[in-house]
């Protein structure tokens, strides 16, 4: 039988945890408080990444092995201590999404069964020019974290020799993510399309193992540049993010010196606070320089290929090809849509 309700202190707030002994991981025996401790632990560095910023929820209500879904929304009932941010879906429609502030939110937010915290790439006073560039790096199947991390290491390449500095991070799978602080001056289309430039150019560079083939049959075996993650309403896992893998892996930030020796399995729950303690915050200097995005739009703007093809429940974006997957395409010639 699930435990009383805990009641924990957090700043001036008190947070009610119910179940405190829910087993939220099973195969590791991690409880819906221990959940809750450590995101209290990693409050500081993961405030740095949330605060101001619209956040999707992803919560899973019945633990890890249960169905996830993703709360766009201030829940019902939330304190009134929980702050919020507008934002506009590409369908139009506005929105009020959990804004945190302080480290009470990430554990109310922890007791209804959140792991991972989604934020936007922008802050509530501008929430249509993005201020991070996000490159996510998907290993497809037959590669894994170390085809990841090779790919990585070119992008880094690029990212220096347009006079950027990166942040990487595992994504608490096979999967890397980079961010890049750029000024809040361009609107999702134009980030967009600097994502698509840089990817293009990372392709260029290392053909055999990475793609930016929006479509799986093309993609073989090799690390996708995932651009339509800088997409309106396209988040990713945020740093010290819990994911639901059956470890309770962690999205971890790392230097580039260690990014080639990690392995992402060991970055979880359990183990991650102790990390912090002893190495610091690898990204506490992210938001010490944001840089610009002109080079990029201008290789973007010189590139015959053009658009890429967006997520398939976007309303029709201006100059996009079309949404036909090309064997589809070769195979039914006058196929209607």
């Amino acid at each position: 039988m699930a435990a009383q309700a805990v009641e924990l202190n957090v700043g001036e707030r008190v947070v009610r945890v119910s179940n405190p002994g829910k087993v939220y991981f099973p195969d590791r025996g991690i409880t819906k408080l221990q959940v809750v401790e450590y995101y209290l632990a990693v409050s500081e560095p993961l405030l740095r990444v949330l605060r101001d910023r619209p956040t999707t929820l992803k919560r899973y209500v019945d633990g890890v092995t249960g169905e996830a879904f993703y709360q766009k929304r201030l829940p019902k009932g939330a304190p009134e201590w929980v702050e919020t941010a507008r934002i506009k879906f590409p369908s139009g429609r506005p929105a009020d999404e959990v804004c945190p502030t302080e480290p009470a939110v990430l554990a109310w937010a922890a007791n209804l069964g959140t792991f991972d915290f989604h934020p936007w790439p922008v802050r509530r006073s501008d929430a249509d020019r993005p201020d991070e560039l996000r490159v996510d790096l998907d290993p497809q199947p037959g590669t894994d974290f170390r085809d990841a991390v090779d790919v990585a290491m070119v992008l880094r390449e690029v990212l220096e020799e347009l006079g950027f500095t990166g942040y990487p991070k595992t994504s608490g799978g096979r999967g890397i993510h980079v961010a890049v602080r750029i000024r809040p001056e361009w609107d999702f289309v134009d980030v967009r399309h600097a994502v698509i430039a840089l990817a293009r150019e990372v392709e260029r560079r290392t053909p055999d193992k990475a793609t930016t083939s929006w479509w799986k049959e093309e993609r073989g075996e090799r690390v996708f540049l995932d651009f339509n993650q800088a997409a309106r309403d396209r988040t990713i896992a945020s740093a010290w993010s819990v994911r639901g893998t059956p470890r309770a892996t962690v999205s971890t930030p790392v230097t580039w010196d260690h990014l080639s020796t990690v392995d992402p399995d060991d970055f979880d729950v359990l183990t991650v606070p102790k990390y912090l303690t002893d190495n610091g915050d690898p990204h506490a200097g992210l938001d010490d320089e944001a840089f610009g995005i002109e080079t990029l739009l201008d290789w973007y703007a010189n590139d015959e290929r053009g658009e890429m093809p967006y997520p398939p429940d976007y309303p029709k974006m201006p100059g996009e090809p079309m949404r036909v997957q090309p064997s589809r395409k070769r195979n039914q010639p006058h196929a209607h849509g």
